[in-house]
């Protein structure tokens, strides 16, 4: 019998879904899933890049049951980034010679251009300003120590610590850390996503992103802010 729990085994009576992104709490993400079905789940996220196949349509694909690999992962959170736009990774983007000639350009599509998005942008503008909370708030708030305000990320930990992960961005830059072993076993009690993963992430996106001016994501049309009780949970 499956008894999904939260990581801290603890419960709560009323949450908010942005609380629950914000603490993990699985069980949130559980009765999202159950809602909208595992069937509807399992074909969405194919738009983020993911193969269905290795999801099965269980109520514990909300906890990561399936199989995704660090690129798809950016791939998929890249979207978030870039406003529901999907961008298409590539490894080369030129060859030189010695002498420093272009020899060949890559021309991969630009997000955005020419294309429409693939979620709607509001849905990814609310999916940042949470992601943001988990930084700010959250199981990412480590991360705040790089200086910044424009960072967005997410915690990850399957069951008994094998793997831990942290993904994250700012408006230009999605950067994916994973810790587990090539054969799986745990990684110890503690090495969640935040203690083993995190550490990792922030150390590359002080690097990359330390000459960098923050670039908050602009508020579409349509999205409208709403006063929650924090105490609550509910709309005043």
């Amino acid at each position: 019998q499956w008894e999904p729990q939260n990581y801290d085994k603890k419960f709560n009576k009323f949450i908010t879904m942005r609380n629950a992104l914000t603490k993990s709490k699985n069980l949130v993400s559980i009765r999202i899933l159950q809602s909208i079905t595992p069937a509807y789940g399992k074909k969405y996220i194919e738009k983020f890049g993911f193969d269905s196949k290795k999801h099965p349509a269980f109520l514990t694909l909300a906890l990561g049951a399936g199989t995704v690999t660090p690129l798809q992962l950016a791939t998929g959170y890249a979207i978030f980034a870039n406003g529901g736009y999907k961008v298409y990774p590539h490894f080369i983007q030129r060859i030189e010679d010695s002498l420093g000639n272009v020899l060949a350009m890559s021309n991969y599509p630009k997000s955005g251009y020419k294309y429409k998005p693939i979620i709607d942008p509001r849905i990814a503008f609310i999916m940042t300003n949470m992601l943001q909370d988990v930084v700010k708030r959250g199981t990412g708030r480590k991360a705040l120590s790089i200086g910044r305000t424009d960072l967005s990320g997410k915690t990850g930990t399957t069951n008994d610590q094998i793997d831990a992960w942290f993904a994250g961005y700012q408006k230009n830059l999605v950067a994916v850390s994973w810790v587990g072993f090539s054969n799986p076993k745990t990684l110890g009690e503690h090495e969640t996503g935040a203690a083993a993963a995190l550490p990792i992430w922030i150390s590359y996106m002080r690097e990359v992103l330390k000459n960098q001016p923050e670039e908050l994501h602009v508020v579409p049309d349509g999205v409208t802010a709403i006063a929650i009780d924090p105490k609550e949970n509910f709309v005043e």
